[in-house]
C-alpha cells in the first residue's frame, strides 16, 4: 500500500512540473533558429514546443484550422488569408534574415556578382547560360562556364518565395508585370523543390544551378551565394551587419514591413522579418488560459532574451524599436478580453 501510495505521489509530482505541449507549424526560413530557440526555453520552462517546418503558407492553413497553437510567416497575410479567418491576427516579428542567391559552380572560387535586373531576367529564363555577355559584364576577369542555368524555386506556398518576388518586383518592371509577387506564383522557368530544405538539396546536387534560400540554410549546406547590388549600386555580401541595416528603418505598429530593396546604404537588398502569427483573442476552442499563457511567455522570451541566439545562426536580432513593436503586439493579445503579458 505504501509503494502505491509513493508511486501515485511520484506521479503527480511529475505532472505537476511538465507543462502542455504547443504545436507551431509554418516558415522552412526561420528553422534553425526556432529550433535553438524552443530547445533553450524548454530547457528553463520544461516547456515542449512541436514545429513543423512545412512552409509559411501550410502555417497559415492550420492556424486558419486552428490545429495549432502558432503559426510562422515569412510574408504578412493578404487579403483572402485574412477573410479566411475567425478572428483578427497578430504578426509579432522575431528576427530578419536574408534570402540568397545560391548556385552551384565548383570552379569558381569567389563570389558571383549580380544585379536586380540579371536576377530577374534569370529567373524569367532569358538567360539561360553562365558566361551570358551580360553576367560577363559585371564579372570581370571572371571565367565564367558555358554551363546552362538550371532555375530552382520553391514548390510550396512560402513566405521566402514572398521576400524574393517581392524584391524582384521593385527592381524588374518586367517581372513585375508578368509574374509579380506572393507566397505562390507561376514560375516562368526552373523545377520546384519543398521548402529550404528541397530547394538548397536540389542546388547542392546539381551544378549550373540557381535558387534562394534562406542565409543559414546556405552557410550550413556550404552553398555558394552572390552578392547582390542594391538601390544604391553597391554590391552588398549578404550577412546578419547587411541584414540589420536593411531592417534598421520604422518599424509600423502592427509589425507589418517590407525590407526588400532597402534604401540603406550598406543594407542587403533582399532581406525580411519573419513573424509568429497568434489569435488577437486567445479563448477559442477548448484551449485553456495556462496554455495561451504560456504560448505568450514563450514569445516574450523569444523576442527578448532569445534574441542571442540569433547571431551564431546568421540571424540578425531585432532592431530595438522592432523590439518595442513586438512588446505592444504581444500585450494586445487577449484572453476572454482580458491581457494575457501585462
Amino acid at each position: 500500500m505504501k509503494k502505491l501510495i509513493y508511486i501515485v505521489s511520484l506521479l503527480l509530482i511529475t505532472n505537476s512540473v511538465v507543462k502542455a505541449q504547443l504545436l507551431g507549424a509554418g516558415a522552412t526560413f526561420p528553422y534553425p533558429l526556432y529550433s535553438k530557440m524552443f530547445s533553450e526555453y524548454g530547457k528553463i520552462t520544461s516547456l515542449k514546443v512541436n514545429y513543423q517546418s512545412i512552409g509559411s503558407g501550410g502555417g497559415i492553413q492550420q492556424l486558419t484550422a486552428k490545429t495549432v497553437d502558432f503559426g510562422a510567416s515569412d510574408a504578412v497575410l493578404n487579403g483572402k488569408q485574412d477573410s479566411a479567418l475567425s478572428g483578427p491576427v497578430v504578426h509579432i516579428p522575431i528576427t530578419a534574415g536574408a534570402v540568397v542567391i545560391c548556385y552551384n559552380l565548383p570552379e569558381i572560387k569567389e563570389p558571383i556578382k549580380l544585379t536586380g535586373e540579371l536576377t530577374a531576367d534569370i529567373f524569367l529564363g532569358k538567360i539561360t547560360k553562365w558566361n551570358d555577355a551580360r553576367i560577363a559584364a559585371v564579372n570581370k576577369g571572371v571565367k565564367l562556364p558555358s554551363t546552362d542555368i538550371l532555375v530552382v524555386h520553391r514548390s510550396d506556398g512560402s513566405g521566402t518565395s514572398n521576400i524574393f518576388t517581392t524584391y524582384l518586383s521593385k527592381v524588374s518592371s518586367e517581372w513585375n508585370g508578368k509574374v509579380g509577387k506572393g507566397s505562390a506564383v507561376n514560375w516562368p522557368a526552373g523545377l520546384g523543390g519543398k521548402g529550404n530544405e528541397g530547394v538548397s538539396g536540389t542546388i547542392k546536387q546539381t551544378p549550373g544551378s540557381i535558387g534562394y534560400i534562406e542565409l543559414a540554410y546556405a552557410i550550413q549546406n556550404h552553398i555558394s551565394f552572390a552578392t547582390l547590388e542594391n538601390k544604391s549600386g553597391k554590391f552588398i555580401v549578404p550577412s546578419i551587419e547587411s541584414t540589420t541595416a536593411a531592417a534598421n528603418i520604422d518599424i509600423p505598429e502592427d509589425g507589418k514591413v517590407s525590407l526588400t530593396n532597402t534604401d540603406a546604404k550598406n543594407g542587403y537588398p533582399i532581406s525580411g522579418f519573419t513573424w509568429i502569427l497568434v489569435y488577437k483573442e486567445q479563448n477559442y476552442g477548448n484551449r485553456s488560459a495556462s496554455t495561451s499563457a504560456d504560448m505568450m511567455k514563450m514569445i516574450w522570451w523569444m523576442t527578448h532574451d532569445g534574441q542571442k541566439y540569433c547571431a551564431d545562426l546568421n540571424y540578425s536580432p531585432l532592431p530595438k524599436a522592432a523590439v518595442k513593436v513586438a512588446e505592444k503586439i504581444i500585450k494586445s493579445v487577449n484572453y476572454n478580453g482580458k491581457p494575457i503579458m501585462k
